[in-house]
């Protein structure tokens, strides 16, 4: 019998909607379905924070790596 999802459509650049991609190619926790090749992504609502949490961890982890290398 099938099983419903219950998801979210949200838009994001480019560049997210990539790592998003990646994050999900390990788990499949994420992604319910992925619209179209720019910006457009159904995800799993009861996943929507932890996405937003690693989110902000990963970027906020390459923007320090990028004041340092321009401290440098």
């Amino acid at each position: 019998m099938p099983r419903a999802v219950r998801g979210l459509l949200i838009e994001c650049d480019p560049s997210i909607k990539s790592m998003i991609l990646k994050y999900d190619e390990e788990r499949h926790d994420y992604i319910v379905e992925d619209l179209d090749d720019e910006n457009h992504l159904v995800i799993k609502e009861s996943q929507l924070e932890n996405l937003k949490a690693r989110l902000d961890h990963d970027l906020d982890e390459k923007i320090m790596q990028l004041d340092e290398s321009e401290s440098e």
